[in-house]
């Protein structure tokens, strides 16, 4: 007979349609409608749940997708059970869109509901950073299900002129103007790994995500406004 204490890991009671079941693993109440995640991402279910490939979302995402490798590969999931989703132990992080929008790094998209728009949209126009210089545009009213490497911060980019290595970026909020700076001087200085001579440069008004880390994968694979 085997003698175990599994409370710590009994499944959570919370019944949002997205629920943390931990810090790295998202469970999914589909009796409050149809989401998109990112395939592969299902590691469980429990009742009634249908899995079908979305693609990138329409013919003309689809496109842009093979021209800019940006997009979220994504799955329709349907059905009234309830859903766990995880990306390779990455954190997740959860927020609420009300009529509201998100540029983000299609490889951090974990799930989002089906009510949610999704698009490739350009974000600069110098070189091959983040994400090619394409981001997903998440637009609309539901939840979003967001993969980090590690805790991240989150900048209030009115307080101060903000800068981020390209890498490190996952996201920003809608209202925030990005643009890319050159200091070829501080190649050697600027970032860890990564060794670019662009950075991002963040102004406007809004929100940018960095996480403690230069591993984001470039292009998809990964309430009352937006809260973090």
């Amino acid at each position: 007979m085997i003698h175990a204490d599994f409370t710590e890991y009994k499944e959570t009671e919370g019944q949002d349609p997205f629920t943390l079941q931990n810090s790295k693993l998202l469970k999914v109440h589909l009796k409050y409608g149809p989401i998109k995640a990112q395939v592969g991402s299902m590691v469980a279910y429990q009742g009634d749940a249908q899995f079908t490939h979305a693609g990138s979302g329409g013919a003309s995402n689809w496109l842009k997708s093979k021209v800019t490798g940006e997009g979220v590969t994504a799955m329709d999931v349907t059905g009234t059970g309830e859903v766990f989703l995880a990306n390779m132990a990455q954190e997740i992080k959860i927020m609420y869109l009300e009529n509201d929008a998100i540029s983000v790094n299609g490889a951090n998209v974990l799930a989002y509901s089906a009510s949610v728009t999704a698009d490739i949209r350009s974000i600069g126009s110098a070189g091959a950073f983040a994400g090619g210089l394409f981001n997903t545009y998440l637009s609309g009213t539901g939840y979003v299900a967001i993969v980090v490497d590690g805790p991240p911060v989150v900048l209030d980019v009115a307080s101060a002129p903000t800068f981020a290595d390209p890498q490190a970026v996952v996201m920003w909020t809608k209202d925030v103007q990005m643009n890319l700076k050159s200091d070829v001087n501080f190649k050697s200085l600027i970032g860890k790994g990564s060794g670019e001579t662009f950075q991002m440069s963040f102004g406007g008004t809004g929100w940018v995500m960095v996480q403690p880390s230069e591993g984001v994968q470039q292009g998809g694979g990964t309430k009352g406004g937006i809260g973090f």
